[in-house]
């Protein structure tokens, strides 16, 4: 009885569970590689002298993630959605805790971080797939808010909005608008309509001007963007690093580990940068490729969406893909001088523990609602096979398997099932 069951389940998921996968783990070697080429050289000549600096780190927390994807991929729905309350709170409460005096550490002005050392943790990354836990819950639950305008929507916008005003605090306005525009998706999935999400789309954009025109480091950021050139060595400088790495590298780049612009030219080049160091050092292509794997894993997890088994199961993975698929546009669009920088990372490729343990925590509940949804679909058991169960239930025996299987019954059973 060893090892067919295993196959049977094996080669039951379907063909989005592998995709998916496949676009995981080939983005998050990539990211392994990347990260240690861009980082190296500066790491070698700091204060920690190691050149292995950053690998080892991204290494560590990668196959913690890994973790945490295997174990939420087997039943991470289940118990996950049982404690959406508790991690909504604690995520709220960790933004707060970033915020205050001797909690929050401080990096290049911005406080996102609580901790020491190497178990520094970033809230807002937590917060960004709490939010998309509560809205699937509470979308799924009470499906007739969202055709109803935009009154009986408050308790998710008002969630939203929370959470947007701590971020832009700290200040981040990059995940703030991480963090609307994935719910915008969850609500049009839901069946809101396009007219109420214009309308918060119009009082987003009235909000995101004022944030700019207020914060002087914003209004830079937006001039930088504009008119890189006006400033090379100042608000524009990493734009204009930025286009110069990605020129240099032509169609099939400079080779790996042989950029230059990495070397104290570009700044943040292994985190909010590293699509820079990769044009650079592999050219066109490497973008092309790096592309085509979040295509892929966009297919996978929109697939998975639309075959879940039910409404709770599309929100959340409809919340979860656009998520990893919002933070690549930005991040990519950004570099590519089409939008302003906002210091979101690449999702698996950029350096970040707190993101690559969210990201592949995502990625196990993706592949979680994916099981449940090769279930759904799997072919119904025959008559024969149904009385089989009956009977067997009768006599106090549970003989149901994951996929609608059955255990083999005695010969009086079987004489049952065929009278």
């Amino acid at each position: 009885m060893s090892p067919r069951p295993k196959r049977r389940a094996a080669a039951s998921q379907p063909i989005e569970y592998s995709l998916l996968l496949t676009a995981t783990m080939c983005l998050l070697a990539f990211g392994v590689v990347m990260v240690f080429s861009a980082s190296s050289t500066t790491s070698l000549l700091s204060s920690s002298g190691d050149s292995a600096y950053y690998l080892k780190r991204t290494a560590l927390f990668g196959i913690l993630g890994l973790l945490v994807m295997r174990v939420l991929a087997i039943r991470g729905v289940q118990v996950i959605r049982a404690l959406t309350p508790v991690i909504l709170i604690a995520a709220f409460a960790g933004c707060v805790l970033v915020l205050m005096p001797g909690f929050g550490v401080e990096v290049n002005g911005a406080k996102r971080w609580i901790g020491a050392g190497i178990l520094q943790v970033q809230p807002s990354e937590v917060l960004k797939v709490a939010l998309i836990l509560y809205g699937a819950n509470l979308l799924a639950t009470r499906p007739k808010i969202v055709s109803g305008g935009i009154g009986p929507m408050a308790p998710f916008l008002g969630a939203v909005a929370a959470a947007c005003a701590l971020v832009i605090v700290e200040p981040d306005l990059g995940t703030a608008m991480v963090v609307c525009f994935t719910a915008a998706a969850m609500l049009l999935t839901a069946g809101a309509r396009p007219r109420d999400i214009g309308l918060l789309a119009l009082g987003l954009g009235v909000v995101v001007a004022l944030a700019i025109m207020i914060e002087p480091y914003r209004m830079q950021r937006l001039t930088g963007f504009l008119h890189p050139g006006a400033d090379p060595t100042g608000t524009g400088f990493q734009v204009i690093q930025a286009k110069i790495a990605i020129g240099s590298g032509g169609i099939f780049g400079t080779g790996l580990g042989q950029g230059i612009q990495k070397a104290f030219y570009l700044p943040e080049a292994h985190t909010d940068m590293i699509a820079a160091v990769i044009g650079e050092e592999l050219g066109f292509v490497g973008i092309a490729g790096l592309v085509g794997l979040y295509g892929l894993f966009g297919y996978a997890g929109l697939q998975i969406a639309r075959r879940a088994r039910d409404r709770y199961g599309k929100l959340l993975a409809t919340g979860l893909t656009c998520l990893v698929l919002i933070q690549a546009v930005i991040n990519l669009f950004a570099v590519l001088g089409l939008a302003p920088l906002t210091g979101v990372p690449l999702p698996f490729v950029s350096y970040g523990n707190s993101s690559m343990l969210v990201m592949l925590a995502a990625v196990g509940l993706l592949l979680n609602i994916s099981r449940g949804g090769s279930a759904r679909s799997a072919k119904r058991p025959s008559q024969s096979s149904a009385r089989l169960r009956v009977v067997d239930g009768a006599n106090g025996r549970h003989s149901g398997g994951r996929n609608g299987g059955t255990r083999r019954t005695g010969a009086r059973s079987r004489r049952r099932a065929a009278r």
